[in-house]
C-alpha cells in the first residue's frame, strides 16, 4: 500500500514538473520586463545618447597613464568631468521626453534615477582623481548586489538603445 502511494505521489510530482517545463518553453511570455513599447521615444533617446557618445570619443585620451603621476591624474579628472557632463546633458534631455506608453512612464524614471546615481559616482571618482597620490578605483554603487551600470545597461540593451549604455571609460 505504501509503495503504491509513493508511486502515485512521484508520478504526480513528475507530471507537475513536466507541466512546468511545457509552460516555460511553450506558453510563458517572452517579453523582457524592461522592454517598453514606445519605439519613437527609444529612437530619440538613442540619437541623444549617440551624440554624447560621439563627443566622449572625440575627447578620449588613450595614452598610457602612470598611476602615480598627479599631473596625469588631474588631466584624467578633467576628461572624466567633461565626459560626465556630456552624459548628464543627454540624460537631462531624455528625462524631458516622456514615453507615450504606460510601461515606459513607469520604467524610464527609475532608469533615469539609476543614471543619476551612476553620474554621481563618476563625479566622486573625478574628485578623487584631483587629489589622489595613486589612481583610485572607480567604485560604483551596487543595487541588490549588482553594479548600477549593469542595471542601466540592461535597460538600454533591451530597448535597442546601445549608445545609452554606461560608458566603459572608467573601467580601465
Amino acid at each position: 500500500m505504501i509503495q503504491r502511494l509513493t508511486r502515485i505521489a512521484l508520478t504526480i510530482v513528475c507530471i507537475a514538473i513536466a507541466g512546468m517545463w511545457v509552460y516555460a518553453f511553450g506558453f510563458a511570455p517572452r517579453e523582457s520586463i524592461n522592454k517598453i513599447n514606445d519605439d519613437a521615444w527609444k529612437a530619440r533617446s538613442q540619437a541623444t545618447c549617440l551624440e554624447a557618445e560621439n563627443y566622449r570619443f572625440s575627447i578620449q585620451d588613450l595614452s598610457k597613464m602612470n598611476a602615480t603621476d598627479a599631473v596625469a591624474m588631474r588631466k584624467k579628472a578633467e576628461l572624466v568631468t567633461k565626459a560626465t557632463d556630456s552624459l548628464e546633458d543627454a540624460i537631462d534631455k531624455i528625462e524631458k521626453d516622456v514615453p507615450s506608453d504606460e510601461k515606459g512612464k513607469a520604467l524610464v524614471p527609475q532608469w533615469i534615477s539609476d543614471y543619476r546615481v551612476y553620474i554621481k559616482d563618476r563625479r566622486a571618482f573625478a574628485a578623487a582623481l584631483q587629489t589622489a597620490d595613486r589612481r583610485p578605483y572607480f567604485a560604483e554603487t551596487e543595487v541588490e548586489g549588482v553594479p548600477i551600470s549593469e542595471r542601466i545597461g540592461k535597460f538600454a540593451r533591451e530597448n535597442d538603445m546601445k549608445a545609452c549604455q554606461p560608458p566603459l571609460d572608467l573601467s580601465v
